[in-house]
């Protein structure tokens, strides 16, 4: 089973520059020791399973939380797919091998 999670979680109440809150739930997200892309928008997570996303973005709230945020937007997109595994990788490779290298 495969669990593509793409999410951003970030504070709405801590001035305009948001890198060094957004670092610490990064920092949170490697530690997971789960395979990861860090995107401009967003952070994209692989899974075995739905429970394991859910954690991680609830312990990001918490990590917010207990930087002293008091209001914490998220946007959250899932694909899951019991029948694949590395998908991740997967997809870009699948793309790669129609059109050729692309930027990542």
């Amino acid at each position: 089973m495969s669990v593509l999670l793409e999410f951003s979680i970030f504070p709405t109440d801590q001035g305009e520059s948001l890198s060094a809150s957004v670092s610490e739930v990064i920092r949170l997200i490697d530690e997971s020791g789960l395979p990861y892309q860090l995107t401009p928008m967003g952070t994209i997570v692989e899974t075995d399973d739905f429970a394991t996303a859910l954690a991680l973005v609830e312990r990001s709230n918490a990590l917010l939380e207990s930087m002293g945020c008091q209001r914490i937007y998220g946007s959250i997109k899932f694909d899951i797919r019991k029948d694949k595994s590395d998908r991740m990788a997967g997809k870009i490779a699948s793309v790669r091998a129609r059109i050729g290298d692309v930027s990542t």
